[in-house]
């Protein structure tokens, strides 16, 4: 760390931080040393470790602290040298040890100091204290000639690291993170407006094969000389304007590329700056798992995996409660003693893993015991006994529904409430955590083989992936890691059971919710495709929740609400869409709470069966190309979004069916047999009838000539295969002709 970093710090402070630091260290080479006695890494670590904070203390005046760490220090110094090999009571001697040095950094008194201290110098006598043979070092380590003690004392603050480190408060790097994030939201405004150049010069084009279709309809005839001019001069205005329009367009594209890119780059450092390894969460939990299990009477080994695995700040800090309860239950409930174990062909020791990794862009944390699995039977009967189900229906659960009510508020499997934990009281608690950081958790048993917990959770409460839905004609936001799934739902599939409205979903009844009646808003326009549904799981069942329209998946830069609204109904942020324009993210665990009441009450509202209205026309799309693949690939996506889709294998045969039949866009490949699709979209350019219809180029061809032969024929736009995705193809579509129904 660079030494301006520490200019303002007393060395008591100094010192209270390299004691965080040297303990950590000692605290994990002890542990593995109490697995392995002989491991000279972790023999090395812990020494200099100690020999580190002995020089430390010593500069401060800090004797006690100086007694301690050289005692510590020549304890593991004769277990280096093989003059004893570490057992139980010295690894607890150093560990108390370690907690004696930091509280004393901290100004802290310790009781038992002296008695600690009298231990760790009895070393030998301490148990296991045989010699064994010196182990062979992974380096060559230098030769002492004069004892521990002596030797030169390193300075207290620690080398300098390569990069320099700049203390900012959380606040200031909070503030820097929104302003990141509003300038990525700028920068997302440009594809709406890019849009809409691309408009403006559709309309050109249009003007002007207007003008050239009106001057080919009055051949021969002869027009007053001023008609003439006046045609003449609108022309070439016509021209003129397309000429500037497109250097304008390209010359906003260039721009807007440049500005995303700074914008996400802004915005990636604004954000990694909030990141931190989850070595931070980790921190302490292997040795607080054995303290634990020895107060119980049992051994409990953790591993940890995926350290250095990054996570936001916030995340980490306050998923440090839930993963403590978490742990605290494996250990007095997952893991048996040691004489069950033995008796069931398990080693007396218990294991723990927990992992950290990134999985589809998000942080997961498992949690896994090798113990003795959650017992299905007995949790069976501790549903039907407290009443949650009938025995028939808890009979036909299966066992993810039965784990389910683990994390019930309440519910416990266990007989007596220990101090240490409490299943089910804290499996709520760590479930209520979760979602607060809108993640999830999920748990897995063999029976008798142990218990798997998993945590997923965003990698930054910054950025939220949402699903954008209309109610009551405004836009919400649900956060997609609450989604189950999204249904279109047929009038047939609506259903009445005891007076309320369900639809079935793998073969169970789900309960319909209008959103408009959950945030007491109008109700919408009713969908002619089918009634647009969430699936919203909650505790042990999920609920339906009928919104007016799905508008798609967005990232969202979470922005908080001023807290002069007040309370808003169901409202847990804000955002801004791509576009610009404001959305409300919703708070799922209020709108599941206000629909349990609804439900329990009969108060639901009827959800419309899109009855009556008008007769809606579907838009109709031609897809021209003579890749099947392609071709199907385009077909499914435009009718799944309820566009009339007819396919043609080649030019010919497209420019056959525009000829017979009426469409609203037109979409070509470029390179097909018989007729390509730039003579196609000449025809079509040419055609009086056809002349005004939309064209998209879908090419393998992506080079800029290319694009700009195709844009040059006639085509509206123009789209790359090798980039192509569903969004892109669907937002050019729309663009062009709108929503599949007028």
């Amino acid at each position: 760390m660079n030494l301006d970093a520490y200019k303002d710090r007393s060395l008591q402070e100094l010192f209270r931080l390299e004691a965080q630091a040297q303990t950590e260290v000692m605290n994990s080479g002890l542990l593995v040393l109490e697995r392995e006695p002989t491991d000279p890494a972790q023999l090395d670590a812990c020494m200099r470790a100690a020999h580190s904070l002995k020089g430390a203390a010593r500069i401060i005046g800090l004797d006690a602290a100086v007694d301690l760490a050289h005692v510590m220090e020549d304890l593991l110094v004769a277990a280096q040298r093989g003059e004893l090999r570490l057992g139980k009571p010295h690894i607890d001697a150093l560990l108390q040890g370690s907690d004696a040095l930091l509280q004393l950094s901290e100004g802290a008194t310790v009781d038992g100091l002296a008695a600690l201290h009298k231990r760790l110098s009895a070393g030998a006598q301490l148990g296991d204290g045989e010699p064994t043979p010196a182990p062979t070092p992974a380096f060559e380590a230098p030769e002492q000639t004069t004892p521990p003690a002596q030797a030169p004392e390193p300075q207290p603050l620690p080398a300098e690291p390569q990069d320099r480190i700049l203390r900012v408060s959380a606040d200031r790097l909070d503030d820097l993170l929104d302003l990141a994030g509003r300038s990525l939201v700028a920068a997302q405004r440009t594809k709406p407006l890019g849009q809409g150049l691309e408009r403006l010069k559709r309309l050109q084009q249009q003007i002007g094969r207007s003008l050239r279709g009106l001057r080919d309809a009055m051949p021969g005839q002869e027009l007053p000389p001023q008609a003439k001019a006046l045609l003449a001069d609108a022309s070439n205005w016509v021209l003129e304007a397309q000429t500037q329009l497109q250097q304008h367009t390209e010359a906003f594209d260039s721009f807007a590329w440049a500005f995303g890119q700074r914008s996400q780059r802004l915005y990636d450092a604004a954000l990694a700056s909030r990141m931190r390894p989850c070595a931070d969460l980790m921190a302490g939990k292997a040795r607080m798992v054995r303290d634990l299990g020895h107060s119980l009477g049992k051994e409990v080994w953790l591993a940890l995996e995926g350290e250095d695995i990054q996570g936001d700040r916030d995340v980490l800090e306050r998923l440090e409660a839930p993963l403590i309860q978490l742990l605290r239950n494996a250990v007095d409930h997952g893991i048996e003693s040691p004489e069950e174990r033995l008796a069931s062909g398990k080693p007396a020791q218990g294991h723990l893993v927990l992992r950290a990794r990134h999985a589809a862009g998000r942080l997961l944390l498992e949690l896994q015991d090798d113990g003795a699995g959650v017992d299905l039977a007995r949790l069976r009967a501790t549903v039907i006994a407290r009443r949650l189900a009938t025995e028939a229906m808890a009979q036909r659960m299966h066992e993810e529904e039965l784990l389910a009510f683990l994390f019930l508020p309440g519910f416990s499997m266990s007989e007596q409430v220990s101090e240490i934990s409490g299943r089910g009281v804290g499996l709520d608690v760590v479930q209520h955590a979760l979602r607060q950081l809108r993640g999830t958790v999920r748990v897995r048993q063999q029976q008798g083989r142990g218990t798997l917990f998993q945590m997923e959770l965003p990698l930054t409460l910054s950025v939220l992936r949402s699903l954008v839905v209309e109610i009551g004609g405004e836009a919400y936001a649900l956060p997609l890691a609450r989604v189950e799934q999204t249904l279109r739902v047929p009038p047939d599939a609506i259903t009445l059971v005891e007076g309320q409205q369900h639809l079935w979903h793998r073969g169970r009844p789900v309960g319909l919710v209008a959103a408009h009646q959950l945030l007491q808003l109008p109700p919408g326009k009713p969908d002619a495709l089918g009634l647009p549904v969430v699936l919203v799981p909650h505790h042990e069942r999920s609920h339906a929740i009928a919104v007016d329209r799905f508008m798609g998946e967005q990232s969202l830069v979470v922005i908080p609400v001023d807290p002069r609204l007040g309370l808003l109904r169901g409202v847990e942020a804000g955002a801004l869409l791509d576009d610009g324009s404001p959305v409300l993210i919703l708070d799922v665990d209020e709108l599941m709470n206000a629909a349990d009441k609804l439900l329990g009450a009969g108060q639901v509202e009827r959800v419309a069966r899109f009855a009556g209205g008008p007769t809606l026309r579907r838009k109709r799309v031609l897809v021209v190309d003579d890749s099947l693949t392609v071709r199907e690939l385009e077909r499914k996506l435009l009718a799944g979004r309820g566009y009339e889709v007819t396919v043609a294998v080649d030019g010919m045969d497209g420019w056959n069916a525009l000829r017979a039949e009426d469409f609203d866009l037109l979409v070509t490949d470029i390179d097909m047999p018989r007729m390509d699709g730039i003579e196609l979209v000449g025809l079509v350019r040419r055609d009086a009838r056809l002349q005004s219809l939309p064209v998209v180029v879908v090419s393998y061809k992506d080079r800029e000539e290319d694009r700009r032969r195709g844009l040059d024929a006639g085509a509206d736009h123009y789209l790359a295969k090798s980039s192509f995705h569903d969004e892109t193809l669907l937002e050019a579509v729309q663009m062009l002709i709108g929503e599949a129904l007028e």
